[in-house]
Order: structure tokens, then sequence, then C-alpha cells
């Protein structure tokens, strides 16, 4: 199945967050969890109704996401302005 089918969005659900299609599950959360060190197979005995295509369909997700992203450089003097004014 691929990716687009897989995760939708839609401004009624979860503010339009990126989610499994046909539940509440948001990228996000899937992310979360991977990120906290947690196997697919945890999570899937967390959250039976998820399959490892739909976990790996997030983590794919993300990572175009990113990919699309413009990247900065800053040098140290810059990162640290940044910092201050935030």
């Amino acid at each position: 199945m691929a990716m687009k089918s897989l995760i939708t969005q839609d401004p009624k659900i979860l503010g339009g967050k990126p989610i499994i299609t046909g539940t509440r599950m948001s990228v996000e959360v899937i992310l979360e969890l991977l990120s906290s060190g947690m196997e697919k197979n945890e999570i899937i005995k967390e959250y039976p109704f998820l399959t490892k295509a739909q976990i790996q369909a997030a983590v794919d997700f993300a990572a175009k996401l990113v990919g699309k992203e413009e990247s900065y450089i800053f040098d140290k003097a810059q990162a640290v302005a940044h910092e201050i004014s935030r």
C-alpha cells in the first residue's frame, strides 16, 4: 500500500495533523514512541490496530517532510544571537 493511502490529513481530525488513515493516531505520536525507544512490535502490542506498514509510513512521511525543509547554516555568533532572540 502506498504511503499516501496510509497517511492522511483532515482539518476535522486532530487539527489537520498527519494521521494513520482511518484512525486518530498521529504521525507525531508514532515518532515520539519510536524516539522513546519502543520497537515497532512493542507499538503494535500497545496499539493493536496499527501495522508495521503504517508505522513505517509514518517514519517515511516524516523523513520526506524534513527533507523538503530549507536548511540554514549559522556560524556560532549567529546561532547564539538566534537563541537569545527567542
